[in-house]
């Protein structure tokens, strides 16, 4: 006699994949965008810096 599939055990491989699969595609996007944002925060540290500085914002 044949043994009866196990959809279950099937549909959550399926799932797993998928999240793994989303999970390393987030990453990855993070990585680039981290990758090509490097100057933008030195930049607002900058002018966050210079507008403290500035008389008359008392």
């Amino acid at each position: 006699m044949a043994r009866k599939p196990n959809y279950n055990f099937e549909k959550r491989q399926k799932d797993l994949a998928r999240i793994k699969k989303k999970e390393e595609k987030l990453q990855k996007k993070a990585l680039k965008k981290d990758a090509q944002g490097n100057d933008i925060p030195e930049t607002e540290g900058a002018e966050e810096t210079a507008a403290e500085g500035q008389p008359g914002d008392d």
